[in-house]
């Protein structure tokens, strides 16, 4: 079967929401490397990460990605980055 960004999601998804966010970035890290895009609900977990971590280096890196991405900034993104930086 193949992997789609849904399916790779919906994983980091629950290694983030089990407090397992270390794993949840090593998802997300093995999903790049396959080739699969992020989509905006996808980047907007691994912030939820990143902030359960307090890993600002990576919430930074994540920040610089939805950026060069050209995401739109909407008031889910603008929220889960105030989140990130506020936990880091």
């Amino acid at each position: 079967p193949q992997r789609s960004v849904v399916s790779w999601t919906a994983m980091i998804a629950a290694y983030t929401q089990s407090g397992e966010g270390k794993d949840a970035l090593g998802l997300f890290r093995s999903m790049v490397l396959e080739g699969v895009r992020p989509n905006k609900v996808t980047l907007l977990t691994v912030l939820d990460a990143c902030a359960c971590l307090a890993d600002l280096a990576k919430g930074r890196e994540m920040h610089e990605r939805i950026v060069a991405c050209g995401y739109d900034m909407d008031v889910a993104m603008e929220t889960a980055l105030v989140n990130m930086y506020s936990k880091c």
